[in-house]
């Protein structure tokens, strides 16, 4: 049975939690999405915040500082907040794909060292860091070894392909501008590639099924030929659906379908929200006119409105509420959908950053809203 884009736009809301809020701990709902993009700090706070019932700032905090969600360079060599249960398999993943795209980097080759040099260097570090230490220390320790320029080199390189997790510096959402890391506990070794590619492509279709592996491939960066041998890698645990255009989707067996029809409620997603970013025909939620808007010539993906499902503008907190930019016109019961969104966002925020993403005010002065309202 051939599925409709309805029913696959609400797959996807469905899986990440974002038809209906859930009584879930902050760690199981980080689980329960697959990843949580953490550039910005404040970024999964408020992901968690549209999905999750009752969440308050500080259950996430609590779920960092006792190691249970973990924050890292991960898919697509950007920061991500994901379970603890899950890095082990999710670095395993990333770690050849992302040694590979910053050791033949000029940034890296730079400074002079080989990639042996590296792999020599590299277990004496991660002992050193067992615990915390600041980028600072860990740029002095390598120049010790190495002098300055290749200090400088080596470090930009391995902090996105080395087992690292991001430690907690006390900052207002837990992460601030100047990061620490500290070894991760757990590590895979490199024979564990290809299952751990498995685990990913497993839990990526769990979290945003049905989809494709191209889809797979633009949500990690991972090329396309590992992808397609770790779906099939899950042999039965797999089902292939027909998409709307007639295309095969890849599924986890076990996995429902919402009915046409099924509602989907107003949200105010944050910056970099994973459901604006995980497959490459980015339709599913993102109507094509407006893809540009959102996402920015830099990368930069605004805080939008989600209106019956897909992205119907943006939004940004200002002195006396929250000015919503809509793209087309919305009916009253849209507007009050969002307002009610934005007074439980105030409070959310109030105590943290009430005017979160300031520093990305830039873009609004381009936005051709149709409608603007400061939702109070």
């Amino acid at each position: 049975m051939r599925l409709t884009a309805a029913q696959l736009n609400r797959a996807t809301l469905d899986r990440q939690l974002l038809l209906a809020r859930q009584p879930l701990t902050a760690p199981e709902g980080v689980r329960r999405v697959v990843a949580l993009q953490a550039q910005e700090p404040a970024s999964p706070y408020l992901a968690l915040w549209a999905r999750l019932a009752g969440f308050r700032a500080s259950d996430l905090d609590a779920a960092f500082a006792d190691g249970d969600v973990v924050k890292a360079s991960l898919m697509r060599i950007t920061l991500h907040a994901v379970h603890a249960a899950d890095y082990p398999a999710f670095q395993g993943a990333m770690a050849w794909s992302l040694r590979a795209a910053r050791l033949g980097d000029p940034r890296f080759t730079i400074g002079g060292l080989t990639i042996a040099d590296v792999d020599a260097m590299l277990p004496d570090l991660l002992a050193w860091i067992s615990t915390p230490r600041s980028k600072a220390e860990l740029v002095g320790w390598l120049e010790e070894r190495f002098g300055p320029e290749a200090a400088r080199s080596t470090w930009w390189a391995v902090r996105t392909f080395a087992p690292l997790h991001h430690a907690g510096t006390g900052a207002t959402w837990t992460f601030g501008p100047r990061p620490s890391f500290r070894a991760a506990p757990e590590r895979l070794s490199a024979e564990a590639r290809d299952a751990s590619i498995a685990w990913l492509a497993r839990r990526y279709l769990d979290g945003f099924g049905p989809a494709t592996p191209q889809d797979l491939a633009q949500f990690t960066l991972l090329r396309r030929g590992p992808v397609r041998d770790a779906i099939q890698a899950l042999g039965d645990e797999v089902v292939i659906r027909e998409g709307p255009d007639g295309s095969p989707l890849y599924d986890l067996a076990a996995r429902d379908i919402p009915p046409d029809g099924t509602p989907a409620p107003a949200r105010l997603l944050p910056m970099w929200d994973s459901v604006l970013l995980a497959y490459a025909d980015r339709s599913r939620v993102i109507p094509p006119a407006y893809r540009r808007l959102v996402i920015r010539s830099n990368g930069d993906t605004l805080p939008t409105l989600l209106v019956d499902g897909h992205v119907a503008g943006v939004w940004r907190p200002v002195e006396d509420g929250v000015e919503a930019t809509a793209f087309h016109a919305l009916d009253d019961d849209s507007w009050a959908g969002l307002e009610a969104e934005a007074r439980s966002l105030r409070e959310f925020l109030a105590d943290r950053e009430p005017l979160v993403y300031g520093r990305y005010r830039r873009w609004w002065a381009s936005l051709p809203g149709v409608e603007v309202r400061v939702l109070r």
